[in-house]
């Protein structure tokens, strides 16, 4: 008799639960922006519950679509053609904040970068698969995926967009890894990595001024210190229970965005210590649960898969947490599952949707 597929309760159960709060979160933290900006308060949690809505029964469909039909070359080279397309063709639509990150589908911003990760992760899973077994060979394995990596983070880099740029090449790394690599090409790669990094930040005027804020942002406190600064008086004021639901300060026009990519330090303000533990221990939950599905997935595919599914999504919470607690300069990257913002919230929950999946495949109790 067929074994019953079941998916992991635990992942799913984590993962709608940050969703939930998601919608909760925008509303508290857009309400005074939206209200000032478009007369209505629900300006920017409709729009949210909207995608909330469009994730989850995406989430849901995906769930159901064998994690192998992904793995054929006609579903992995026409993803990465039209996400390549997409990548080039944003190049030229009108800038946001100085830069051209979004196409506008029906007043909804789509953004192309989420995408080129979801196709680079179904994409290096399947070449591993095939060539794990002659990792170390540079033109057989590392190249190729060297190639399609580097044209995507190129592409993205130009938007520009650096903090996506670099999440995607650390997904890359970190699967490349698992499957073996030498650690000489490891050190090499770090070692070739670090001054074409530093270039970047240095040689460019506004990264290298939020470096700079990052170590002293009270050098110019109303300046490019003020994000960083504003931040951690919301975490700071917080204290242990938070001033409550709605009753953040920090949020009525001090923090800049509080809906997007600092909404973790309203979350922190008005649940103070107690709701900020609760929401990294949701993403720890899902890491946790992610690396055991790649653990036991059946198949080598499954399991880079999974591995590559549940490092975008830890790469994100790590680094829009650290940005907010002062940790890491500013990077723009929003929160998973928790953020404003459509195409982020849509990609990851189509991720955790194909992680689920894999997790109904996988041996043992899921």
């Amino acid at each position: 008799m067929a074994r019953k597929l079941k998916s992991d309760r635990v992942l799913f159960l984590a993962t709608l639960m940050l969703v939930v709060l998601s919608v909760l979160m925008v509303y508290s933290a857009s309400a005074a922006i939206a209200f000032e900006r478009y007369g209505s308060e629900w300006a920017f949690v409709v729009r949210q519950f909207m995608w909330a809505l469009i994730g989850v029964g995406t989430m849901l469909l995906v769930m159901e679509v064998d994690y192998r039909t992904y793995r054929e070359p006609v579903v992995i080279w026409s993803l990465l053609g039209v996400v390549t397309l997409a990548l080039v063709l944003v190049l030229f639509s009108p800038p946001v904040n100085n830069a051209r990150r979004w196409f506008s589908v029906f007043s909804l911003g789509v953004q192309p970068s989420e995408v080129a990760k979801l196709s680079a992760i179904l994409f290096i899973a399947a070449l591993l698969e095939r060539r794990r077994h002659r990792i170390n060979e540079l033109g057989y394995a590392l190249v190729p995926i060297a190639l399609v990596v580097g044209l995507l983070v190129g592409l993205i880099l130009l938007e520009p967009d650096f903090g996506t740029a670099m999440s995607l090449a650390l997904i890359a790394a970190v699967m490349v890894f698992a499957a073996g690599l030498n650690y000489g090409y490891i050190f090499g790669v770090m070692l070739v990595a670090l001054p074409v990094v530093a270039t970047l930040v240095l040689h460019t005027d506004y990264r290298r001024r939020r470096l700079l804020a990052f170590l002293n942002p009270w050098d110019d406190p109303l300046g490019d210190g003020f994000q960083i600064i504003q931040s951690l008086i919301a975490v700071g004021t917080g204290g242990v229970s938070g001033r409550g639901l709605m009753n953040g300060v920090q949020k009525l026009f001090y923090l800049p965005e509080p809906h997007t990519d600092f909404i973790y330090a309203v979350i922190s303000e008005e649940f103070g210590l107690i709701g900020a533990t609760l929401i990294l221990i949701c993403f720890c939950v899902i890491g946790w649960r992610g690396v055991r599905v790649a653990l036991r997935a059946p198949d080598s595919f499954g399991a880079y898969l999974a591995l590559g599914l549940t490092t975008m999504v830890a790469v994100q919470a790590f680094v829009n947490m650290s940005v907010v607690l002062g940790l890491m300069p500013t990077k723009g990257i929003p929160l998973p599952f928790v953020s404003s913002g459509g195409s982020s919230l849509l990609i990851n929950l189509l991720g955790m949707g194909v992680l689920l999946n894999v997790s109904q495949h996988a041996s043992g109790e899921a």
